[in-house]
């Protein structure tokens, strides 16, 4: 997923919009790159899913691997057709992306529900254990020696090609094993969930999932989905520049996902675990 330069620099600035800005107190008027934010709807055999408000780029792999962490699909197999809309008389095609699933896949009952309400009484536990009912946890916690998340955060500065013209977006990275910790993949977007159903997705549609012992590397926050993603995904690790939430520490810890958070260099992280 990481592309040459010639075609990192058509990705970005297809990615990108110019608007002007005004600068105070001296009132000039700049110009200014801002990410591209749209919606893409999703379709499974003609009905309506879900719309996704992400950055456009690797939409394929975005779309794989949503289904893929709402348990739609498992892998590349369960997908006949998985393409963007292609009828001319459609505005905005591009954003459409049309999915046919394989024969015996089972057609989800209900469109995903775009809103949720805090109210609506399923707990922190109950949500751990829907997890866990699908995805058994690790067999133990990944170690990860503290001079490998110094290597990890000084090979990131050029992976972000879109973030340093904007300044306006999450980047996945996700690390394989071994002692190079080679980039399998990389994506950015908008929204971190975006960011890393992509890089998930890409592997997806390569046959290469589940990834274990792998790492993810995310530039925001990890919350409860991040790490749901990243177990369904077979990862081993999460490090998160910025803060995990509670139930995203839970889950983490009875999954046996080694959680990382505030990881901002050679020098400063947390290996995030719940209190007892």
């Amino acid at each position: 997923m990481r592309p040459e330069s010639e075609a990192e620099s058509a990705a970005v600035s297809a990615a990108t919009r110019v608007t002007e800005l005004v600068r105070f107190p001296a009132g000039l008027v700049l110009r200014d790159h801002l990410a591209v934010e749209e919606p893409l709807e999703v379709r499974i055999e003609g009905a309506p899913y879900a719309v996704l408000m992400r950055t456009p780029g690797h939409d394929r792999a975005l779309v794989a691997g949503f289904l893929r962490s709402e348990g739609v699909i498992e892998g590349a197999d369960d997908l006949a057709a998985l393409e963007p809309c292609a009828d001319p008389h459609r505005p905005h095609g591009e954003n459409v992306m049309l999915v046919r699933l394989a024969s015996g896949v089972r057609r989800p009952a209900r469109p995903r529900a775009l809103v949720s309400s805090t109210s609506c009484g399923v707990c922190g536990k109950d949500r751990i254990e829907a997890v866990l009912r699908h995805v058994p946890p690790r067999p133990s916690f990944a170690p990860v020696p503290t001079a490998l998340l110094g290597q990890l955060s000084e090979r990131l500065a050029g992976l972000q090609p879109l973030f340093a013209v904007t300044g306006g977006t999450h980047a996945a990275v996700l690390f394989g094993p071994g002692p190079d910790h080679r980039v399998l993949a990389v994506a950015e977007d908008v929204g971190r969930h975006n960011a890393t159903d992509k890089v998930i997705g890409a592997l997806l549609l390569a046959g290469a999932l589940p990834r274990t012992e792998s790492i993810l590397w995310l530039s925001g926050r990890a919350g409860f989905e991040i790490v749901e993603k990243a177990l369904r995904a077979g990862l081993s690790t999460v490090v998160a520049v910025g803060a995990p939430t509670s139930l995203a520490v839970e889950l983490a810890h009875e999954g046996r996902l080694t959680l990382i958070a505030f990881a901002r260099g050679r020098d400063a992280y947390n290996v995030m675990r719940p209190t007892r």
